[in-house]
């Protein structure tokens, strides 16, 4: 498959024409427009500082649908003994920032450029991108973020300072998320972290065929907190 060249027009190739690897196509920009038509056509940007805009359209997906959540024991005392404190979008930028510089196992340096970072922070203004932050008294020690259109949730990324961190914070965003009828949450490409959470790889067409249903829903726009 060719990867497809984006100009200025707001527009994408359908997701079904992305090459082997899952790519795309390349170019255009991160205005918010574009980052919310690429979601909710199952498409997103990834990309390293050196290289154009990336846009990505992986077969297979790995999704968590929220009632299939696994909450290991040895996840329960963390919850139970209130080793943490949980907030939403109260330091979006500190989230992102941190994911930005977290470390990650068989990557050099981070997908999430100078140019990403304003962008997030942009559909976190509008309403549309959110973040989880997890305090171990006063400081912020783990969190993750993502982009909500109807009843889906698009995970971008996540870090942790601590122990469990960021397996509290994602356990405490699925199950909030399901409470209010959140219907599937995107996790994008496989890994062992969030397959030990209750996340599976399903087709592209599947994907797409759940998004179908879940986008058009109303999106919970503006500040979240779950009571």
């Amino acid at each position: 498959m060719p990867v497809y060249g984006l100009t200025e027009e707001l527009i994408f190739p359908p997701p079904h024409l992305s090459n082997r690897d899952g790519i795309l196509a390349v170019g255009g920009d991160l205005r918010p427009e574009r980052l919310l038509l690429a979601y909710s056509m199952g498409i997103f940007p990834w990309y390293s500082h050196d290289d154009p805009i990336i846009w990505w359209s992986p077969d297979p997906r790995l999704v968590l649908y929220p009632s299939q959540l696994i909450v290991s024991r040895s996840m329960r005392p963390v919850f139970n003994q209130g080793k943490f404190t949980f907030t939403m979008d109260e330091a979006f930028r500190e989230v992102i920032t941190a994911c930005s510089k977290a470390p990650r196992k068989g990557q050099d340096g981070t997908w999430i450029t100078d140019e990403m970072l304003e962008a997030y922070c942009e559909l976190h203004d509008l309403g549309f991108a959110h973040s989880v932050e997890v305090w171990e008294k006063d400081v912020l020690v783990a969190g993750l973020y993502g982009v909500s259109l109807g009843k889906c949730f698009f995970g971008e990324s996540m870090f942790t300072n601590v122990s469990n961190g960021s397996k509290a914070g994602f356990i405490y965003l699925v199950r909030g998320l399901e409470k209010i009828g959140y219907e599937l949450i995107d996790c994008q490409v496989y890994t062992d972290h969030l397959s030990s959470l209750g996340a599976v790889e399903i087709s592209r067409k599947k994907f797409l065929s759940d998004l179908a249903v879940s986008v058009p829903k109303p999106t919970w726009r503006g500040k979240w907190a779950f009571h």
